[in-house]
This record gives C-alpha cells, sequence and structure tokens, in this order.
C-alpha cells in the first residue's frame, strides 16, 4: 500500500503553510485532508473578506505580547519566523501586501481571495495532493513508522507523518487525544459584552478613541486601553475584544456575568475638578447639554452619562452643586456595567485552549508525547488579540513544522 510522507488534516492557514514549507524543501508525498467542502474558509471570511494577514510588528519581544495564551512559549517561534519573514514569503510568491495606519496587513487588493488562491497555487505548484470532503474519524499506530489515518473503519491511508491543523474544530481536539495529548478545554475569545442597560441604546453607533477598561471577576483584575464601540446590544471595538480575549477563561467560568468598568477620562481627579470649575468659571451660563468637560464625549454620550447621575442636561454650570460635581467626577473616572453574556452574534473566531503547550517541542512543533505527530495553528493553547496575529502564529507555526519535517526527510 502507497504511505504518504505527511498528511495534514485540516485546509486552513497552518495545514497550508506546513504543507507547502515541506514541499518546497523536498517532501514528496504530502496530502492535505479537509473534512469540508470548502478550503481556506477562515481566510477567506476574515477581515470582512480582506484577510488581515498579520501585524506589521516586528519585533518578538512585542509580538508575544499579544497572545494572552502561548506568549511565552512563541517567542522562540517568533524569532524565527515573524512579520516580516511572512510579509517576505507572499512577496516571493506573487502577493504583494500593504500595512495600514493601524499596522494591520492586508493584500494590496483587499482581497482574500488572493490569498487564498497564492495558497492553493503554490501547493499545488509544489506538489500537494489537496482533497476536501475526507472527514479522520481515527488515528492509529501501525508500527514505530507509520500512522493509520481511518476515513470509515475499512478505509484508511499511511502516512509517515501526520500534521494536525484543525484549528478550533473538536474533531482536532478527539485526534489529538486519541494519541495521548492534554486537551485544555476550548472556550470563546475574542467577542463583543452584552449589557442590559436598555439606556445605552441611544448611546449605539458612538465610539472613543482610547479608552481604559477594566473587569474584576474572583478579585482577579483584568485591564486593557484601546477604542471603544457603543452598540444597541452593549460594547465593541478594539478594547473590549483584547479584554475578552485576556479574560477569556475567566469569563467562560463567570457564565459571561461581570461588571465592567469604564474610565472615561485620563485625566486624574483633581485635574478633572480643575476642568469642571473651569467651566462653571468661564461657561457658566451654558446649559451642561452644550458644553462637556471632556473632547471625546459625543453629545450623545454625555447626555446619557448625566442621565445616568441624576443630573437635568439643561441645568447651567454655575448651578451644579459640590454633589453634582463629586458624582460627575465619580462617573467619568470609574462607570460600571453589568454584563449580561457574549455578544449575540457569535461572532469569535478564536477559541481559548486546545493542546498543551508542555507536550509540544516548539522548535519543530512535534509531539513529545507521540513521535511523528506534528501541530501546527490553533490546535493548540494558543490565542492572540484581534489585528492579524492569530494568523501570523498559523504562518509561524506551519512553517516550523514544515521545516522541521523535511529536514527529518532528507536524512532519513
Amino acid at each position: 500500500m502507497d504511505v504518504s510522507d505527511l498528511v495534514i488534516i485540516g485546509g486552513g492557514a497552518s495545514g497550508f503553510m506546513t504543507a507547502i514549507t515541506a514541499a518546497e524543501n523536498g517532501v514528496k508525498k504530502i496530502k492535505i485532508l479537509e473534512s469540508s467542502s470548502k478550503l481556506l474558509e477562515k481566510v477567506r471570511i476574515s477581515g470582512g473578506g480582506r484577510c488581515n494577514v498579520t501585524n506589521a510588528c516586528w519585533i518578538p519581544n512585542e509580538l508575544i505580547d499579544n497572545y494572552p495564551r502561548g506568549g511565552k512559549k512563541l517567542l522562540e517561534s517568533l524569532s524565527r519566523f515573524a512579520t516580516g519573514d511572512v510579509l517576505a514569503w507572499f512577496k516571493e510568491r506573487s502577493l504583494e501586501l500593504k500595512i495600514e495606519n493601524d499596522l494591520r496587513v492586508f493584500p494590496v487588493s483587499d482581497s482574500s481571495i488572493d490569498v487564498v488562491n497564492c495558497l492553493k497555487k503554490n501547493a499545488i505548484k509544489s506538489g500537494v495532493t489537496i482533497n476536501i470532503k475526507k472527514n479522520v474519524r481515527k488515528i492509529t499506530r501501525k508500527d514505530s513508522c507509520y500512522f493509520k489515518v481511518f476515513f470509515t473503519e475499512q478505509e484508511f491511508i499511511l502516512a509517515r507523518k501526520i500534521l494536525i491543523a484543525t484549528g478550533g474544530h473538536p474533531s482536532g481536539y478527539k485526534l489529538a487525544a486519541s494519541l495521548g495529548h492534554t486537551i485544555i478545554k476550548p472556550v470563546p475569545s475574542l467577542f463583543t459584552f452584552t449589557s442590559r442597560n436598555k439606556e445605552l441604546e441611544q448611546c449605539a453607533g458612538v465610539s472613543l478613541r482610547n479608552v481604559r477598561l477594566k473587569i474584576i471577576i474572583n478579585q482577579k483584575i483584568f485591564e486593557n486601553y484601546g477604542d471603544l464601540l457603543i452598540t444597541h446590544w452593549g460594547f465593541s471595538g478594539p478594547g473590549i475584544l483584547k479584554l475578552s480575549a485576556i479574560a477569556a477563561r475567566d469569563l467562560y467560568f463567570s457564565n459571561y456575568k461581570f461588571k465592567l468598568l469604564i474610565r472615561w477620562s485620563e485625566l486624574a481627579y483633581e485635574d478633572l475638578l480643575r476642568k469642571i470649575n473651569d467651566l462653571r468659571e468661564l461657561k457658566g451660563k451654558s446649559n451642561l447639554i452644550n458644553s462637556r468637560p471632556l473632547p471625546n464625549l459625543t453629545k450623545r454620550l454625555w447626555i446619557f452619562l448625566l442621565d445616568k447621575i441624576g443630573i437635568d442636561k439643561e441645568k447651567r454650570w454655575s448651578e451644579i452643586s459640590s454633589s453634582d460635581k463629586k458624582n460627575m467626577i465619580k462617573l467619568l473616572l470609574d462607570d460600571e456595567y453589568f454584563i449580561s453574556a457574549k455578544g449575540p452574534f457569535g461572532e469569535e473566531f478564536v477559541k481559548s485552549g486546545g493542546v498543551t503547550l508542555e507536550e509540544v517541542n516548539f522548535r519543530t512543533m512535534e509531539s513529545i508525547i507521540c513521535p511523528g505527530l506534528y501541530f501546527s495553528g490553533e490546535i493548540l493553547n494558543v490565542d492572540g488579540i484581534t489585528g492579524g496575529f492569530n494568523f501570523q502564529h498559523c504562518w509561524t507555526s506551519g512553517w516550523i513544522a514544515g521545516n522541521s519535517i523535511a529536514q527529518i526527510n532528507s536524512i532519513k
């Protein structure tokens, strides 16, 4: 029976990167097995159809700060294949990328299809066999040299090396566990927050730059500083998404019921008090609704906050009491909202959890428990914040796995 040198389970970003890298470095018989009818689907739909390929964070020590789980383990990996290497890799294969002002990296064409086509074209060009609708149900060791990869009880193929790159799909975790690996329970990451505060709906669409956000769960504090978007269901935006990733596991075990603290101003108490006193003196005849103490507060948000405090928006600045000032400052520096659930659309792309990192050699991406078995991408307990970091991990782990398999293959 014919034996494949490498069988890759999962037709996503990291699986294709592994296949292309291994093939270009001399591995001959490579098969990609995708259970669905669609290859590279997450690549296609990511970034609103543009594909956020990576992030222009060039220094590995800084890059790892964007991974709530896996950061330190990734340092050596990202030192070998990081953002600049990704840009060069795609450029060598005729796909130009561009860096936007927020450091996210996209194809120049703004089309994720170009990324998909680049990966498919180079895999086929390198001699990789691609199979769709191939659902792997079981993997066993035939002997010390081969794996049996089963599609049914009777139908199977043989492989010298196996790479599991199934992302957050449960089938990959099941296969990894059957070969001896420990799976950290996957839970959602990168999601928005639902608030029960119906009055907040009047601020839907309001966005603010650089807002300080905080969650306290069981005396653990999670903080982030970033852009905030108020929606008709609650809170979204990069700042919230990053906070959800940082606190993902604790939020899951709290059943997504917690308090979100928002600091609307970076000013210290005394500086904010001074601003309010200046408004009383210089614009005392103005209504509160027409003169805001902070330039970042939109009119709708300011009215909402005044209503929340219980101060009449038509009141003049000269008429506010010491109690009004105290309550105003307290709210601007420590506003509180009860979050009752994740966002309503199940929009999370990323899972926190997967194969425990202590069971994988990050120099090769090979299993420490089961020689000949490799992992790449999101099946591992590695997840990044929004902004291209999860794809960066896919490219990096896939490239390392492909090179490692090729080196072993050349020795044999």
